[in-house]
């Protein structure tokens, strides 16, 4: 019986975290080999992320460059893939998500008339510009695929929409798959901050805000947000690994540096992020990740966006939508913080977005595409 190669494409901290249980899963099954690819759109985050998980990369593009551009990553890796998969010639290609990266992928992979499987399908703003290019790269992605793997059956009804109907799986989310491996109550932390934090005593809310669609007065006034709540609040302990971009560092040092109450510090692994969220009191964030990843963990979501292609978890409970208007935040924010019952209501809404089986049922799904078994996996359901 013939292998099926099975390659998976990834650049970036937030894929490399939903693709690494799916590739655990590939190398587990004995009719497929599992071959890695990275573009290191983002290098450094993705090298911590590829350590914590144990994944080694077949092939490594390393594209990143000081200031780049959407238009260098995505030629760049263009380019690269096309003498990967030239050597490697795999049977399917594996992209996530909707990152520059994962565009770049798939058009690589349909110019070697190589099949696409897209993992985290069917997720729509129906807003072209928001979120700024992953919007579009998913919508892109999604004609040239043949297998979705939607989250939901949300994500199934938009590809629906738009014509795509074939190769459809609702299988939840990967990410969840990966929390459920992060996450301990006897874990320690490494960095010094965190480790000096008092989790018991103190209610800690963990921030991550850096898109690229919030630059400008919507990331200002997030920023001044936060300010206010550590003023009113002398109980909370506001965490903020700040993202490597220059404007979002700059930027959060101009609005929050010397606060004794707000800590900025450097990015942090993924477990380490796992568990600070575990431990935290709520999430404000401006990340697509978090928004599934706290729900698993059962901390209530602030979404520091004016959409998200995410609603199923607005329409659960877990997660509300603040927007980027600093007195709404900041009322949003004051609101959980007084609340009691308010706070519980979202704390144990049930997560929509899996139950840690994705990776499961996508390499079942995969070896149902090539013939490998005739029985398709069942599909999530929350």
């Amino acid at each position: 019986m013939k292998t099926i190669k099975v390659m998976t494409v990834f650049g970036t901290r937030p894929e490399a975290i939903k693709m690494a249980p799916l590739i655990h899963a590939l190398e587990q099954a004995p009719d497929l080999e599992s071959v890695v690819c990275v573009t290191a759109q983002h290098r450094e985050m993705l090298d911590q992320v590829m350590e914590i998980f144990r994944l080694k990369a077949d092939y490594d593009l390393n594209i990143m460059q000081p200031r780049q551009t959407l238009a260098t990553i995505t030629t760049k890796s263009l380019v690269g893939l096309d003498t990967v998969l030239e050597e490697a010639k795999p049977d399917l290609v594996l992209v996530h998500g909707d990152t520059s990266t994962t565009f770049a992928g798939a058009l690589a992979a349909f110019y070697h008339k190589i099949p696409v499987g897209h993992v985290e399908a069917g997720l729509r703003t129906f807003d072209k510009y928001s979120p700024f290019p992953e919007e579009m790269n998913r919508k892109l992605t999604g004609q040239i695929a043949s297998l979705h793997f939607a989250p939901t059956e949300r994500n199934r009804r938009n590809l629906a929409a738009e014509g795509i109907t074939d190769g459809v799986l609702v299988c939840g989310n990967t990410v969840v798959d990966a929390i459920h491996t992060t996450v301990r109550p006897d874990y320690v932390f490494r960095d010094p901050t965190l480790q000096g934090l008092d989790y018991d005593g103190r209610r800690v809310i963990l921030v991550t805000a850096h898109r690229r669609e919030n630059y400008g007065e919507a990331m200002e006034n997030i920023m001044r947000a936060l300010r206010r709540l550590a003023d009113r609040y002398e109980e909370i302990d506001i965490v903020y690994p700040v993202h490597l971009s220059p404007y979002v560092r700059e930027t959060a040092a101009k609005f929050l540096s010397g606060h004794p109450r707000i800590h900025l510090i450097d990015p942090l692994t993924v477990d380490e992020m796992h568990n600070l969220m575990g431990r935290s009191a709520m999430v404000l964030t401006d990340s697509g990740g978090l928004q599934e990843e706290a729900p698993s963990l059962g901390k209530p979501v602030l979404v520091l966006r004016r959409e998200t292609e995410r609603p199923e978890a607005v329409e659960a409970g877990t997660v509300r939508l603040a927007g980027v208007d600093e007195e709404r935040i900041f009322s949003m924010a004051c609101t959980l913080l007084d609340d009691p019952a308010e706070y519980a209501a979202m704390a144990h809404a049930v997560n929509p977005y899996g139950d840690g089986q994705t990776s499961r049922r996508i390499v079942q799904a995969i070896r149902c595409y090539f013939g490998l078994t005739d029985q398709m996996p069942e599909p999530f359901r929350p």
